[in-house]
């Protein structure tokens, strides 16, 4: 037994050698071996049944010769014999018939109408259950060999038919057996030329097999080498790699639907770490953007320490003065800190929305009034515009005023003293419109796509626009997503730019992104897809709003096409607020 094993995996692992690795080759022989079996089997069916028709068929045709020379004989016979019996009861044949059958000319019979040996016997008929038997008289049986040459398309062929028959004479009866054998017959030339033919067909149905096997199996592998290629190239980090789309829908729907998913899954991955990379290097740009950021007031801190141990710590007014700038620089820190800590909440899941359906316009005018003494202290007019009637819709207070506190911020940062910020709230067809308008320095149009991003600041060309930390409208869009709602915006540089929040009336139905699809206003979107704002969430505390410590992340944005100014009736009366001073934001 363990003789015979290693013999038997040697010659697998021959037959393995010899045949094809690629599904191609494969795929080829494969068609090619099943179209060659079944024309083997469909022709060995076809020719053994052939044969056994042509057989059959010349049974019938010999039989049909054989009564034919029996009808000549019978003739002869009876003409010869006269009113004699042929046959006497001794079974002795009437000499006159031996005479007639000697000069009847039996080989031409043979020769001509038989064409195939015959035996003629007379005699003694004897009727039996199976059949008749003739007892041959002594001088009874005449033969006569086959000596024609054949025709074309005849061959000999080894058979024999016999036909036994009583023939009634007057009073008297005798037995006749006619026997024809070796016959000329058309049968084997005819299962030749079947033969043949078949073998032709064969050959060229083969050939066919191999051009159509060729055909298909390309048309199967090709796709499949072409995925197998951009896996590989996938593999070794070109990300970019795809089926071409040509062979993504050639061969069965499957490999196409294989070529389609594995190019939506290289797409897929190709984003991601697209986007991996993106945040990668926006982290790193940010953490050393924060560390400049904690670097600068850690610095001051230290300074005012050093200096309050010094002779400046007796001084009353030095003492003061340094005691008040170090809390503005705690205030920043505080500032950066929660910013970090409200964004990470935001884009984790972890805050909740607390939905009331409130009006709207109470937590928009408090958001204003927080801003109101910033906006004096830059020498910027402020005006708020609120509708009569209430706007009842469901929102989180907080959240809502924290986008405006934000926005405004925004606005106040990049308009120029003299300048002017107009909010504007309004009932929209389905739910609500908030709008910061203002007259600053407006934002580059290759800045637009981009400015909702985290940790995104601007162009460094703009020394105020690339200050901060880039959050700021990252949280502003993410409480727009998770209210249903979105944010858009239009800017032109040196004009002023025109923030535009649009918030379903309830975020929780499943229509609430569709409300903001509106001809009011052509905006491109700037923000993600909407996703459903979750439930009740804990209130946080609203960033700080004095000078050194404002809310507002310090990125402005646009991707909203321009549309008319919105306009300014409304029967709630308009509050302005000029400043009189002013005083440098420390971030701008």
């Amino acid at each position: 037994m363990t003789d015979r094993r290693p013999a038997r995996l040697g010659r697998l692992g021959g037959l393995r050698r010899v045949v094809p690795r690629s599904f191609q080759a494969r795929l080829a022989l494969g068609f090619i071996a099943v179209t060659a079996l079944t024309l083997l089997l469909v022709s060995g069916v076809v020719v053994n049944r052939l044969d056994e028709y042509f057989r059959d068929q010349a049974q019938v045709d010999l039989a049909a010769r054989a009564r034919t020379v029996r009808d000549v004989v019978v003739g002869t016979v009876n003409r010869a014999a006269g009113i004699a019996p042929v046959v006497d009861e001794a079974g002795n044949l009437n000499p006159a018939v031996e005479e007639a059958m000697s000069t009847l000319g039996l080989q031409i019979i043979a020769d001509r109408i038989a064409q195939a040996d015959v035996a003629v016997r007379i005699g003694v008929a004897v009727v039996e259950p199976n059949g008749v038997t003739v007892i041959p008289s002594p001088q009874g049986t005449f033969e006569a060999r086959l000596s024609a040459e054949p025709a074309a398309g005849l061959r000999r062929e080894s058979t024999t038919v016999t036909v036994t028959d009583v023939v009634p004479q007057g009073p008297w009866a005798y037995g006749l057996e006619i026997t024809l054998a070796n016959p000329y017959t058309l049968r084997q030339t005819t299962i030749a030329t079947v033969t043949g033919l078949l073998v032709a067909i064969a050959f060229i149905a083969l050939g066919l097999s191999v051009v159509v096997a060729a055909i298909l199996a390309d048309r199967f592998a090709t796709p499949l080498r072409r995925l197998t290629e951009a896996a590989r190239r996938l593999a070794e980090g070109d990300l970019s790699s795809r089926v071409p789309p040509p062979y993504a829908g050639a061969g069965s729907a499957e490999i196409a639907e294989l070529a389609r998913q594995f190019n939506a899954m290289a797409a897929r991955l190709e984003e991601s770490v697209a986007i991996i990379r993106r945040d990668r290097d926006r982290s790193r740009d940010f953490l050393a953007d924060v560390s400049h950021e904690l670097r600068t007031p850690i610095a001051a801190l230290r300074t005012f320490v050093e200096l309050l141990q010094g002779p400046a710590g007796a001084d009353p007014d030095a003492r003061a003065e340094f005691l008040e700038s170090a809390r503005q620089q705690l205030e920043r820190l505080d500032w950066l800190a929660q910013n970090l800590l409200e964004l990470s909440k935001l884009e984790s899941g972890l805050l909740e929305l607390d939905l009331r359906p409130d009006d709207l316009r109470a937590c928009v005018e408090s958001a204003v009034e927080q801003a109101e003494a910033a906006a004096r202290r830059r020498g910027i007019e402020l005006r708020l515009q609120l509708p009569e009637d209430p706007l009842r819709i469901r929102h989180d207070p907080q959240r809502i005023g924290q986008v405006v506190a934000n926005l405004v911020g925004n606005a106040l940062k990049f308009t120029p003293r003299g300048g002017a910020v107009d909010v504007r709230l309004a009932p929209h067809r389905e739910g609500a419109l908030i709008e910061v308008r203002d007259t600053g320095v407006g934002i580059d149009a290759a800045e637009l796509p981009r400015i909702f991003e985290r940790f995104y600041r601007g162009s460094r060309a703009n020394e105020a626009r690339s200050s901060g930390s880039g959050l700021g409208l990252a949280i502003v869009k993410s409480i727009v997503d998770m209210h249903g709602g979105r944010i858009g915006v239009e800017s032109r540089l040196g004009v002023g730019s025109t923030f535009r929040v649009w918030l379903p009336r309830d975020p929780r139905t499943p229509g609430g992104r569709e409300v903001l699809a509106t001809p009011d206003a052509a905006a491109v979107p700037a923000a993600a897809p909407v996703k459903e704002a979750p439930r009740s969430s804990p209130a946080t505390e609203a960033p700080p709003t004095s000078s050194t410590a404002s809310p507002v992340s310090p990125t402005p944005a646009s991707t909203d096409a321009r549309r008319p100014a919105p306009s300014r009736s409304t029967s709630r009366p308009e509050r302005s607020i000029v400043a009189k001073t002013s005083s440098p934001d420390p971030r701008g």
